[in-house]
């Protein structure tokens, strides 16, 4: 991800609509355990003080960020309100 990479802004309520492939978006493993110390930091702040992340995202069209609370986390996938999930693979980044 690059400050130039352009991330369309979604709806939480909108993800549900959303296809994604099975592939992972990061090729470094030191991204991919930032992302997970990110993740781990994000739940903790969204149940304890409901504090909101972005998350920054692909999906099968292009590139997405949402800005939610985190209220789970699974070994794939991220969970928000309602029972909305994205997969952890297809997260670029999770800026809290």
């Amino acid at each position: 991800m690059t400050a130039t990479t352009k991330f369309e802004s979604i709806e939480k309520e909108k993800i549900g609509e959303l296809r994604f492939p099975q592939t992972e978006v990061l090729t470094d493993p030191e991204k991919i355990q930032d992302r997970e110390n990110n993740l781990k930091r994000a739940l903790t702040l969204g149940n304890l003080e409901r504090t909101k992340t972005r998350i920054f995202f692909e999906d099968e069209l292009g590139l997405k960020v949402v800005e939610t609370t985190v209220w789970g986390v699974t070994d794939k996938r991220i969970i928000l309100k309602h029972g909305v999930v994205i997969p952890i693979q297809r997260v670029h980044a999770i800026v809290i």
